[in-house]
């Protein structure tokens, strides 16, 4: 069974995908790409302190191969 997704807002996440290797590669408005070394990338919304949504979550860490225990 899979851990419980946390609430976080866009910033704890671009903390998460800086440590696990990302880079912001372009912010456009409120969307930042981010890219992995090994060519992974990701789309993160940057709202001010608004959490994320679970289904935006859950793309995000398809996209980054990560898993909701990276985030706990």
């Amino acid at each position: 069974m899979t851990a419980r997704l946390p609430s976080l807002t866009a910033r704890e996440v671009l903390s998460v995908l800086h440590r696990k290797g990302f880079v912001v590669v372009r912010q456009s408005g409120s969307h930042a790409v981010l890219r992995h070394g090994d060519g992974r990338r990701t789309t993160v919304l940057v709202h001010g302190k608004r959490d994320l949504g679970r289904g935006l979550l859950m793309q995000i860490m398809r996209d980054a191969d990560l898993t909701s225990e990276d985030f706990g």
